[in-house]
């Protein structure tokens, strides 16, 4: 089944290629031959999940998109306040290239700009321009998840023209930013520039910073978490260059952008999201990757002054109603169809501030799921806030589950997304897993206990019996009618009998330490409680008591003892059936309790 994700970014992507505004950088041959037409889009979870449009197995140079993960690593290798000693933290207001330092501190403004990012490569730990290179490409590789390869040739035409490039790093040399030869430095940085990738390998870089530092397929740390929240404080002041401003006002995701026509924005704590398209506006950035980041971020509300700092999963449990079944008391005929088909009905308890990411794990969960799945419910009663992009996401979803014909209910007592087109709402769980059951019931085949009478030799406890077994039972059980609101066994009570429920329905609760009052079973007709308190003879469990008018078969104990001296094979049959009733039910969450009413 496919995800609203992926349709999402597919129309982000076709409404963004028809612009071909900007131009091809052309400070080197081998960039400005790049094809301009190309164009990806890339989402990736911090679980490594990843979504793509267009041109995203395409591969281009990382150029400037290194320095935050270069920052990084020289703050690994040398710690905070050894860095902040040679690199500033405060935006330029200036284009990349400017050959630009502090006229009070002689530093440079930020690891950003070109100056900045010289000087952070020389803080990279390494006795040698190729152990320090070496150490680069292995962070890079590890976060992007596969070994990455350098564009000799753009690094060799880069590194011939990079006069600007050699005149900053011996201005750092001259203002003590750099100890020693700036040469080394300069040339790592312009190596580091070189390396390909392509979308999926910089979103999983982006999704490695979103998480902390930590990859998000391997699970292996790469960087300490006061390493990333430094990285991300400057790349979302400083990261756009001349356009940071703009960017943290409409897009508001720490970001950086290259020449060779990437974008990385990161979303910390949740996704990290690449673009490449290589055609530049005049400050250096992607023109569509810069229109699709503002797209995405403003549509799926990611502004991080918005969001949560932190992603958790918003599903806090699932289950089938196999596994979890509802208190409702199934006949024979119903219990046999969920037994079969139970696991094709599942319920997911949602929790916390449903946001694009918390409902990205959903959709993602119930799509994955989808085509095993009859009925899906959702149970968003801890939900505390529902953003306006998860109520989007959730409906697609509902419309495509529906339309491969999965029935799909809400578990919503305070109406968050009441309105919504044929989707049954309950005020909690076990009415909702209830209607799950009987969906399947009637979808396979089975007959739907209710309220209505029936006779009983159709009843789940006696159908079993033949016509002498029925005959000789029939004459020892009491008939009763019950008022609705009216207490039929109390906890406690000496065990009363075997009770038949043919007409009606009938609850049971139990009453905790605290004197709150639990429903533990829903009795309709065809089902039976006080099994096990006359089996055994201790006393009721539960209360029971009618929801509906009732009318009752009872069997009581003495009842039962004569009918063991009349018709011991009748008495054996009835037994038997007990027996296996209660072992059923002895297996279920919510229903041990038919067995000890």
């Amino acid at each position: 089944m496919p995800s609203p994700v992926d349709a999402y970014l597919s129309a982000v992507h076709a409404a963004h290629l028809p612009d071909r505004s900007g131009a091809v950088y052309d400070g080197i041959p081998e960039l400005a031959g790049v094809d301009p037409e190309a164009f990806g889009i890339c989402l990736a979870t911090v679980d490594g999940h990843l979504y793509e449009a267009g041109d995203t197995r395409t591969d281009f140079t990382i150029q400037s998109i290194s320095k935050p993960f270069t920052y990084a690593l020289a703050l690994a290798d040398r710690g905070l306040d050894a860095v902040d000693a040679k690199i500033d933290v405060e935006p330029s207001g200036e284009a990349f290239y400017e050959i630009s330092l502090s006229p009070e501190t002689g530093l440079p403004s930020n690891a950003m700009i070109n100056a900045g990012a010289i000087a952070a490569c020389s803080l990279v730990a390494g006795d040698t321009l190729d152990a320090r290179e070496a150490r680069v490409r292995s962070t890079f590789s590890l976060a992007a998840g596969r070994e990455l390869e350098r564009d000799d040739a753009i690094f060799r035409a880069d590194l011939a023209v990079a006069h600007r490039h050699r005149a900053i790093g011996h201005l750092l040399r001259g203002s003590g930013v750099i100890e020693e030869d700036p040469d080394p430095a300069v040339e790592l940085y312009f190596r580091q520039c070189a390396l390909r990738l392509d979308c999926r390998d910089l979103a999983l870089m982006a999704a490695t910073l979103a998480d902390g530092g930590v990859q998000p397929r391997s699970g292996e740390r790469l960087f300490e978490p006061e390493v990333v929240e430094r990285v991300l404080s400057v790349m979302a002041t400083c990261g756009m260059y001349d356009a940071a401003g703009e960017w943290v006002v409409d897009v508001g995701l720490p970001a950086k952008s290259g020449v060779g026509g990437g974008v990385l924005a990161v979303l910390p704590g949740q996704i990290g999201i690449a673009l490449y398209s290589p055609r530049l506006d005049r400050h250096g950035n992607s023109v569509r990757g810069v229109a699709a980041c503002r797209q995405i971020s403003r549509e799926l509300e990611l502004h991080f002054l918005r969001v949560a700092s932190e992603r958790r999963s918003a599903i806090r449990d699932a289950w089938d109603v196999r596994t979890w079944p509802s208190s409702r008391r199934r006949t024979p005929d119903e219990q046999e169809v969920l037994n079969e088909h139970g696991g094709n009905a599942r319920v997911y308890a949602l929790h916390g501030d449903l946001l694009f990411a918390g409902a990205e794990s959903v959709v993602r969960e119930v799509t994955e799921s989808a085509p095993e799945l009859e009925v899906i419910v959702l149970d968003i009663a801890r939900v505390s806030e529902i953003a306006r992009v998860a109520r989007t996401m959730l409906a697609a979803t509902r419309e495509e589950l529906q339309a491969r014909g999965c029935r799909f209910a809400l578990v919503d007592p305070d109406g968050e997304l009441a309105g919504a087109a044929e989707v049954p709402a309950f005020d909690d769980v076990d009415e909702a897993t209830a209607w799950a059951e009987d969906r399947l019931i009637e979808r396979h085949g089975g007959t739907l206990a209710t309220t209505a009478p029936i006779p009983l030799a159709e009843h789940g406890l006696a159908g079993d019996l033949r016509p002498d077994e029925l005959g000789a039972l029939r004459p020892l059980l009491e008939r009763r009618h019950v008022a609705a609101g009216e207490r039929i066994v109390a906890a406690g009570d000496e065990p009363a009998g075997v009770f038949f429920i043919v007409s009606g329905q009938a609850t049971a609760d139990q009453t905790d330490e605290l004197g709150v009052s639990h429903r533990m079973a829903v009795l309709p007709a065809g089902t039976s409680f006080g099994k096990r308190a006359v089996i055994s003879g201790e006393p009721h469990a539960m209360d029971v008591h009618a929801d509906t008018e009732l009318d009752l078969f009872v069997l009581t104990p003495a009842a039962m003892r004569e009918l063991e001296r009349r018709s011991p094979r009748t008495a054996i049959a009835l037994l038997r059936t007990m027996f296996t009733q209660q072992r059923a039910s002895s297996a279920e969450r919510t229903a041990p309790e038919d067995a000890s009413v």
